[in-house]
């Protein structure tokens, strides 16, 4: 039987300067968290109120893969259950990145270096959309940002390799990674 990989966003409805900053990330809320499962074959769009069913769908994985899950997807889930994470199979690609250059990249980078794609927005956006009710155009973004991380995800795996812009020299640069299908 195939493994299920259950890929992994969430949108927030406050910012961290909202917050009182980064160190109050479990106080942003999620407003949307989006999967898509390869066992099912297809995207969950989950609102606040559906957070139980996200969390069993994140439990039921064989493996979780995102970009900051570890430091801000997990940690926004956090208040809304008493699961510990650390339990969750998880490749945080942005963690596994960040071991191997020694700095921190972002997804959109990774998408245009290794597939010529870009993201349709920011999370900035996605805030903005929250307070003017907007739900489905926060869905359709963390949609492409699910669908962009299993691309660039796919790519690592298939090639062993991914590709970012160096943020000093504006190069493409080359990445080994361990990444399984």
């Amino acid at each position: 039987m195939a493994k299920n990989l259950v890929y992994f966003d969430l949108e927030t409805q406050k910012s961290a300067q909202e917050v009182g900053g980064w160190d109050h990330i479990a106080d942003m809320k999620m407003s949307i968290g989006v999967t898509y499962s390869t066992a099912r074959g297809s995207y969950v769009i989950y609102h606040e109120k559906d957070i139980d069913q996200l969390i069993t769908e994140l439990q039921r994985a064989d493996l979780v893969i995102g970009f900051n899950l570890l430091r801000f997807d997990y940690t926004v889930l956090m208040p809304y259950t008493l699961f510990d994470f650390s339990q969750v199979p998880t490749l945080d690609m942005l963690v596994d990145l960040e071991s191997k250059i020694g700095h921190r990249i972002g997804l959109d980078s990774l998408a245009e270096a290794s597939l010529g794609v870009n993201k349709t927005a920011v999370g900035t956006d996605a805030l903005k959309w929250w307070k003017e009710g907007r739900l489905m155009d926060i869905a359709e973004y963390c949609c492409y940002d699910v669908k962009v991380t299993k691309c660039v995800h796919e790519f690592g795996a298939t090639q062993g390799k991914v590709f970012y812009e160096s943020n000093k020299t504006r190069l493409k640069r080359e990445v080994q990674v361990e990444w399984t299908l």
